[in-house]
């Protein structure tokens, strides 16, 4: 049997930042209807270093398996944080359909869920959004940011990666002056290694949104448990959340299932997202492996589709 191989280059040619947003937010409600079966992700630690993480899901036909690493000091070596591949099978036989590079997958449902929850929960408004650390995931929410028409803001610790980041993405980008002007925009994805807590007590205002997008694994935080009790807070899944995003560190503090929306049942109309203007709305991502399906289906039903499509030049085939 013969099986596609997807690099990173043929999965950004297939699947437009734009085109996955909406690829998530059905992965985010056939899930919350449960019509997409997804077990919680598996981790395995490798201290001090990093982890690896098997994701498995089961959806539209196809199951999907994500064997992902996260070693956030990696760049410092000149390696990539994340690595890794996608198994895309046939559920009814069984069969292996095609394997994908889990970097550009995990990079692409990272914007999407990331953007996709700051228009389901911010305010109505024109302003740009603050993107805080300009890694590889970061800048695929930037660059989602901007496929949906909305300006971006960039900050990073590493003022160069900014910059860089900035002229990369292009017309709509430009570098926040300091970390205090990026946190207090109105709208903010943090994509960072979630070694830091950048929202401390009392740092968010009325109003604003912040996409926390770093904080998926244990130990992780980007913001202060009694900030996050301030806000009105949407998960991506709740039991998946509850025990390795950041309203893990909050049951402890009175946090209770019935305080928290999962953006599934948001989107469906089941639970409640943003209340009022003045409220502040966290989205708690922790990354589903059923994103990662809807991903990896987009790019393989655009392969069967047409297979000498111009996006899968050079495609290898294995086997």
């Amino acid at each position: 049997m013969s099986v596609p191989f997807f690099s990173g280059e043929h999965v950004r040619a297939a699947v437009a930042p734009g085109d996955a947003v909406e690829a998530v937010r059905a992965a985010f409600v056939e899930h919350a209807q449960g019509n997409w079966f997804m077990p919680s992700k598996v981790y395995v630690p490798a201290p001090p270093d990093g982890d690896f993480r098997a994701m498995p899901a089961l959806g539209a036909g196809h199951t999907v398996l994500k064997w992902v690493t996260s070693f956030p000091r990696n760049p410092e070596r000149g390696l990539p944080t994340v690595s890794g591949i996608v198994l895309l099978s046939d559920a009814a036989t069984g069969e292996l359909r095609a394997l994908l590079d889990a970097a550009a997958v995990t990079a692409l449902r990272t914007g999407a869920a990331a953007v996709l929850a700051a228009e389901t929960l911010a305010r109505p408004t024109v302003a740009p959004a603050t993107v805080v650390g300009t890694g590889v995931n970061g800048r695929a929410v930037a660059a989602t940011f901007l496929a949906r028409g909305r300006e971006v803001s960039l900050w990073d610790t590493r003022p160069e990666a900014a910059q860089a980041a900035a002229e990369e993405l292009g017309d709509g980008a430009e570098v926040a002056t300091d970390a205090a002007e990026a946190l207090s925009a109105d709208i903010v994805a943090t994509v960072t290694p979630g070694f830091e807590i950048l929202f401390d007590t009392g740092s968010l205002h009325a109003g604003q949104h912040v996409s926390l997008m770093g904080a998926d694994g244990p130990g992780k935080a980007e913001i202060a448990v009694e900030e996050l009790l301030r806000a009105r807070v949407v998960c991506d899944e709740w039991e998946q959340a509850s025990h390795n995003g950041e309203i893990a560190h909050a049951l402890d503090h009175g946090l209770k299932r019935e305080g928290v929306a999962e953006l599934g049942r948001v989107l469906l109309g089941e639970e409640e997202g943003r209340r009022d203007e003045h409220e502040i709305t966290v989205f708690d991502s922790t990354g589903l492996a059923v994103q990662d399906l809807a991903v990896a289906l987009a790019v393989y039903r655009r392969w069967s589709e047409d297979p000498q499509d111009e996006a899968f030049a050079g495609v290898a085939v294995v086997g």
